[in-house]
């Protein structure tokens, strides 16, 4: 046996992003309550950051009173030549080692007061109610019950799978057969699916708006015959409001045809939201869309005025400057004051992309906003992407796990 060493030198591209980017992203897709948690661990873990003082923003109002300009650079910090501030150096030496103490704790060996502190959180976790049940498992349950063959069955589990979280069917029957042929038969799967149509919440596994709604009209025990046909055939026209030509071709008045769509109006559109939410949580919206005075324009703003806004502690950063601090003070100072400008950035650009993506869903859905959730059509995030001029993935992360509220209710 002959052993080798031969050298190789090889080329490739590899993207890399800097740690700044990742945080901005992630920023990005918190929504409004998760971010303020964020922002009290970053007071907590960083001593550069501080609350600005409540005060009445203004329009365009940003959350930091610096800028990057004010980190100060290794090789260009600027001497102040107080000789008083022994007791201050003092205490930001101290708040170092106060830090690395933390550090070092923060390692696989731990006193008997974290165990304690573990302890407290394990009790804290075992009395915490249980999360609410998902969609899926709600459905699964009841499918459970469910009296058919054995294809069947197979069937409608498999459908269930592609229920998304507003209760609707994701996938078209053909795809589901084409994809697994052995197991699904064509047959099968249509009786899964009517099946599956009559599981609770009324309107589940519907493969579009109209159908969904025809489903509830069919499981609501009510007389709404002038429903079911303003449903069945004539969507399109009701999407366009065209009433009149409704009317003429129904032989019914307008007034009957608006008291229909109110009663359409008390449908849900989205039955899957009704399970899963735990109803001990308030949803919290991070935009909020307005009509000021009933007129027909509408205004966009977000939902943060709770939330104070992010500045650098004055005091800290002349210290960062002050030749009279050690070396490994201003170090530890310049990265905290670093980290504190990125955070503030990435909480600035965040509302400034969630407010652009918010205003072009208003803009695509204006019919929407006017007229109500019959009126709301399919809008690609592609779409969006283009008209706010940024990556696809950069709106989905903007718009995931965030609620909007309108006239119509809070909505995801």
């Amino acid at each position: 046996m002959k052993l080798e060493m031969t050298g190789q030198m090889r080329m490739e591209q590899r993207m890399k992003l800097a740690p700044h980017m990742i945080q901005s992203m992630e920023i990005l897709q918190l929504p409004i309550l998760a971010l303020a948690e964020r922002i009290e661990q970053e007071l907590n873990s960083n001593p550069v950051l501080e609350l600005e003082e409540p005060t009445e923003p203004e329009d365009g109002e940003v959350l930091a009173e610096t800028t990057a300009d004010d980190v100060p650079a290794e090789k260009d910090l600027i001497v102040d030549t107080d000789n008083n501030k022994a007791d201050d150096f003092e205490r930001l030496e101290s708040l170092e080692d106060d830090f690395k103490e933390f550090i070092d704790q923060s390692g696989p060996y731990r006193s008997r007061g974290d165990a304690d502190e573990r302890d407290r959180k394990l009790e804290a976790i075992k009395n915490t109610a249980a999360p609410p049940q998902s969609l899926h498992d709600y459905l699964d349950d009841q499918w459970r019950l469910i009296d058919a063959e054995e294809p069947v069955k197979k069937a409608g589990q498999a459908i269930i799978d592609y229920i998304d979280d507003r209760g609707y069917l994701s996938v078209r029957l053909e795809q589901l057969h084409n994809k697994d042929r052995d197991d699904f038969d064509l047959d099968h799967l249509k009786e899964a699916l009517r099946l599956v149509q009559q599981l609770d919440p009324p309107g589940i596994g519907a493969r579009d708006l109209r159908e969904c709604l025809l489903i509830q009209i069919a499981q609501s025990g009510q007389e709404m015959g002038c429903e079911y046909r303003l449903v069945a055939d004539h969507m399109d026209e009701l999407l366009e409001n065209r009433l009149p030509d409704i009317a003429r071709k129904m032989g019914s008045s307008i007034e009957q045809i608006k008291l229909a769509i109110e009663r359409l109006s008390k449908l849900d559109t989205s039955p899957g939201l009704q399970v899963g939410r735990n109803e001990s949580i308030p949803i919290t919206p991070d935009v909020i869309v307005e009509s000021p005075n009933g007129s027909d324009e509408f205004t966009v703003r977000l939902a943060e005025s709770d939330l104070r806004g992010l500045r650098l502690n004055s005091y800290y950063t002349r210290m960062a400057k002050d030749s009279q601090a050690s070396e490994s003070t201003r170090k530890f100072l310049q990265n905290n004051i670093r980290s504190a400008h990125w955070i503030i950035e990435a909480i600035e650009q965040r509302k400034n992309t969630l407010l652009r993506v918010a205003q072009a869903i208003v803009r695509n859905q204006r019919d929407f906003f006017e007229k109500g959730p019959l009126h709301l059509r399919p809008l690609p995030m592609s779409k969006v992407a283009d008209e706010v001029g940024v990556h696809l993935a950069t709106v989905s992360r903007a718009v995931s796990g965030k609620y909007m509220q309108c006239a119509w209710g809070v909505l995801p």
